[in-house]
């Protein structure tokens, strides 16, 4: 009976002890939760404690897996980042500094990590991740984020000089020389010369003829034609010089006559 009573103890103790063992098992993020900003996520929660040491220029993912004690705790999470120019992963937790991480438990179970986080330059999109946990479940969430601001690029400065080959100084000549020749003959011409100012002169002569040619029809060059009116005066006057000289002829005839008887 002792033999008995000792073997039922101890086998009793050992299903005391004996816990089960949770299964290992890989689950994706939520598919509402891909192709997210940190910044334009509907969740914001930069007061999160977690978040505190967040560098202004990173923002902040905080993740959760949700479900009670059989959902079991985070092992590992791998997320995968669009940076704008090309993809990176980042495993949590990671093996360097460059991507700060941790995975906290949730109150007093302290043997279920369901809480990870994660701080990334600002500016990332996540576009998937995974995550190996003990116990079960079928996705883990993103539960809410913290945008930082991506600091701005100073323009580089340009290292090629374009000297201006174009001068500057345009010679400004202005001449406005007035020369007005107004000879008085008894043609009475009129003449007026301006130049103007690209060089080339104009000239407007303004001349009054009768009903007489231009003249200079015998050689003198530059000649001043006759008016009408002068035309007409040397005709008369020539007329009245032959009438008055055919006078006098006549009358010295006359004189000459002798008449003898």
């Amino acid at each position: 009976m002792a033999r008995t009573a000792v073997s039922a103890v101890a086998a009793t103790a050992c299903l005391a002890l004996a816990t089960p063992a949770w299964a290992s098992s890989t689950i994706q993020i939520n598919p509402d939760h891909k192709e997210e900003t940190a910044g334009g996520f509907s969740e914001q929660d930069c007061n999160d404690p977690r978040f505190a040491g967040r560098p202004a220029d990173h923002d902040g993912w905080h993740f959760i897996l949700p479900g009670g004690k059989g959902s079991g705790g985070f092992e590992t999470l791998t997320l995968t980042f669009d940076t704008g120019s090309s993809e990176v992963t980042v495993t949590v937790p990671n093996a360097g500094d460059a991507y700060p991480d941790a995975l906290y438990p949730a109150g007093k179970d302290e043997d279920r990590l369901i809480h990870a986080y994660l701080f990334t330059p600002a500016g990332w999109t996540l576009l998937d991740g995974s995550a190996a946990i003990s116990g079960t479940a079928d996705k883990f969430n993103l539960s809410h984020t913290c945008g930082g601001t991506a600091p701005t690029q100073s323009p580089s400065p340009s290292a090629t000089a374009t000297p201006s080959s174009t001068p500057s100084a345009t010679p400004s000549t202005s001449t406005s020389p007035s020369t007005s020749v107004s000879p008085s003959e008894s043609a009475s011409p009129s003449g007026s010369v301006s130049p103007s100012e690209s060089g080339t002169p104009s000239v407007t002569p303004s001349e009054s003829t009768g009903g007489g040619g231009s003249g200079g029809g015998d050689g003198d060059e530059g000649g001043l034609p006759l008016t009408g009116v002068a035309t007409t005066s040397i005709a008369l006057g020539g007329l009245v010089l032959i009438g008055g000289g055919a006078l006098l002829m006549l009358r010295r005839r006359r004189d000459n006559i002798t008449f003898t008887s």
